[in-house]
C-alpha cells in the first residue's frame, strides 16, 4: 500500500476511534453519575427507584429509574450500544493497520522474541481473546460476586499479562495489547451481558410477563466494572507519547501503578456522586503517580560507563541508528517522512533535537523502533553523555 494512503487510513481510523470513544465514555460516565445521584421520588411512585431533576442548555430534565422495568413499555426506547461497538471496531481496525499490517516495524522486537509476522499477530490475538475468556470466567465464578476480590484478581491478571507482553513485543506493541485486552472486556460487557439482558427484559415485558431482576443486576455489575477500567485504558491510549513509562525496564510495574492510580481517582469521583468526599483516594493516586515518576527517573538510565564523547562519535551513532527514519529522505520501508517532522541530517538539527533524542533513545529504549538496528546500551550511554555535556559540535 502507498505509504501516504496508509498514513491517511491511520489518521481516519484513529479519528473515528477517538470520537466514538468520547461518546462511549461520556455516556458511561454520565449514567454512573446519574445512577449515583438519584433521590427517592417525592411523592413515592410504584416501581420508581429514584429520580433526578437537572438543568442544562436552558432546559429542565426529569430522569426516573425503575427498580425493574416500567409498567408499560414506551413507544420509543433508546439503546446505548453503538458508541461502544464503534469504539471497539475502530480500535481493532487501527490495531490491524498499524500493528499487524506493519508488525515488523511496530510490533516485533527480535531482541525479545524472534517472531514471524503471522506468529506475532496470532500471539496478540491470543492475549486479547484469552484475556476476555479469563475475565468472563472470573465474573461468572463465585469470586465475581465480591467486587473487591474480583478487582484484585482481575488487576493481578492484567499485570501478569503486561509483564508477559513487555517481554514479547515492542514497548508500544505491548502496551497497546494490554489496552486491547481491557477494551475488549469492556465492550464484551456491553455485547455479551448488558444489551442481551436488556433485550430479554424488553421481550418479557412485551409478552406481558415480569422481568427477572437478576438480569438488571448483572448488567449493573458489568457497568460498574467498565466505570473503573476506563481511566487505565485511556492512559494506555496516550502512553506512546511517554517513553519514560513504555520503554522503562520495569514498564509492566509502572503501568500497573498508573492503572491503580486511575482506579483510585475514579473511585473518588464515584463516591463524590453520593456526596461522600474521600480525599484519601486522591492522595493514594498522587502517591502512586509520584512513586511511578521516582522509579522511572532513578532506574531507567541505560547501562554502560559514561565517558567523554566527541561530536563525530555521536554523529556516527545517529547515522547508524536514526537516519533511516529521521531524515528528509527516509530509507526505512513504511516510513514515508520523518516521524513528527524531526530529521537529524544536519549538525544543526542534531543539536536542536538533542533533548528529544535523549528522551527517546537514551532515557528510554523506544527508539529505534523494536531496536531493529541493535543499538547497544553503551551506544545509548555514549549518546547520552554527549547530550548531557551540552551537545557540543567541537
Amino acid at each position: 500500500m502507498n505509504p501516504d494512503l496508509l498514513a491517511w487510513l491511520n489518521l481516519s481510523i484513529r479519528w473515528l476511534h477517538l470520537t466514538a470513544g468520547i461518546a462511549w465514555i461520556g455516556a458511561s460516565f454520565y449514567f454512573v453519575w446519574l445512577d449515583n445521584n438519584l433521590a427517592e421520588p417525592d411523592p413515592p411512585r410504584e416501581g420508581v427507584k429514584g429520580e433526578l431533576w437537572a438543568v442544562h442548555g436552558g432546559g429542565f430534565y426529569h430522569s426516573q429509574k425503575y427498580l425493574n422495568a416500567p409498567p408499560q413499555m414506551p413507544g420509543h426506547l433508546h439503546w446505548f450500544k453503538w458508541e461502544a461497538y464503534t469504539t471497539w471496531l475502530s480500535g481493532f481496525a487501527l490495531l490491524i493497520v498499524l500493528y499487524y499490517w506493519q508488525a515488523p516495524i511496530y510490533l516485533i522486537d527480535g531482541a525479545r522474541m524472534a517472531l514471524t509476522q503471522p506468529q506475532a499477530i496470532l500471539t496478540g490475538l491470543g492475549f486479547i481473546l484469552g484475556g476476555l475468556a479469563v475475565y468472563e470466567a472470573i465474573c461468572r465464578s463465585p469470586l465475581g460476586r465480591n467486587p473487591r476480590v474480583f478487582g484484585v484478581i482481575w488487576f493481578a491478571c492484567l499485570t501478569a499479562a503486561t509483564y508477559a507482553l513487555t517481554h514479547i513485543f515492542t514497548d508500544r506493541g505491548a502496551f497497546i495489547h494490554v489496552g486491547a485486552i481491557i477494551g475488549t472486556a469492556m465492550v464484551g460487557n456491553v455485547f455479551i451481558v448488558i444489551i442481551p439482558n436488556q433485550t430479554k427484559i424488553v421481550k418479557t415485558m412485551l409478552a406481558g410477563g415480569t422481568p427477572d431482576p437478576r438480569l438488571g443486576a448483572m448488567g449493573k455489575q458489568r457497568s460498574v466494572h467498565n466505570n473503573y477500567m476506563t481511566l487505565p485504558v485511556l492512559f494506555i491510549m496516550i502512553s506512546n507519547h511517554y517513553p519514560m513509562v513504555t520503554s522503562h525496564k520495569l514498564a509492566w510495574l509502572l503501568l500497573a501503578m498508573l492503572g491503580a492510580a486511575g482506579v483510585s481517582i475514579r473511585h473518588f469521583f464515584s463516591l463524590r456522586h453520593f456526596g461522600k468526599v474521600r480525599m484519601e483516594f486522591l492522595f493514594y493516586a498522587f502517591m502512586l503517580i509520584y512513586t511511578t515518576a521516582v522509579i522511572s527517573a532513578f532506574t531507567g538510565a541505560p547501562r554502560g560507563p559514561a565517558r567523554d564523547v566527541s561530536f563525530s562519535e555521536a554523529r556516527a551513532i545517529i547515522d547508524k541508528h536514526c537516519l533511516a527514519c529521521h531524515s528528509a529522505t527516509p530509507t526505512h520501508k513504511g516510513i514515508p517522512m520523518a516521524p513528527n517532522g524531526t530529521s537529524y541530517d544536519t549538525t544543526e538539527e542534531m543539536v536542536k533535537y538533542a533533548p528529544k533524542i535523549f528522551e527517546r533513545a537514551v532515557a528510554s529504549t523506544s527508539m529505534p523502533l523494536g531496536n531493529e538496528t541493535k543499538m547497544t546500551d553503551q551506544e545509548r550511554a555514549d549518546l547520552g553523555a554527549w547530550i548531557k555535556a551540552g551537545a557540543k559540535t567541537q
